[in-house]
């Protein structure tokens, strides 16, 4: 008797494009610039991206281009929280020692600041026009393509 394996790979459909942008810009300073520059209506969405198994929470903007069907995603990569500290410090006062915990939505672009994921169906998408789009932003330090194939935490992407 044959033996189908089925695998999970062969389900996910990478029809978006994704952007690694390194700027040190506010969130919504950031979209503000990119609708100015790109013609965008980048709104935040009511709920961050909140994850509970990362304990972290990640700023998301949408714009919904009904007119071909494309959808624009700006996510903070970038998750800072404050902690208690494990540690006492010796004290005998009440100063709690704090530590700043840093996660990342993708783990591997430890270095990139925001994400920008474009659902393209009809892949009639220039992405080096829209890379020299953002280049031209005075406050965004570098911006590139990122090939989604090589990305291991590719489903952190799925925001609905």
């Amino acid at each position: 008797m044959a033996l189908h394996k089925l695998l999970v790979d062969d389900f996910y459909d990478a029809s978006f494009s994704l952007f690694a942008i390194h700027c040190r810009l506010e969130d919504y300073r950031l979209a503000y610039l990119l609708n100015k520059y790109l013609q965008l209506n980048l709104q935040r969405k009511e709920h961050d991206l909140d994850y509970n198994y990362f304990d972290a929470s990640f700023a998301i903007f949408e714009w919904e281009n009904e007119k071909i069907d494309r959808v624009w995603n700006l996510v903070s990569n970038v998750s800072k929280k404050e902690e208690a500290a494990l540690q006492s410090s010796g004290s005998l006062f009440d100063n709690q020692a704090t530590v700043t915990r840093t996660v990342n939505l993708l783990p591997e672009l430890k270095t990139v600041d925001y994400l920008i994921k474009v659902s393209n169906e009809d892949r009639h998408f220039n992405e080096k026009l829209i890379l020299n789009q953002i280049q031209t932003i005075p406050q965004v330090i570098t911006t590139y393509s990122v090939n989604i194939d090589q990305l291991k935490s590719k489903e952190n992407l799925i925001f609905d």
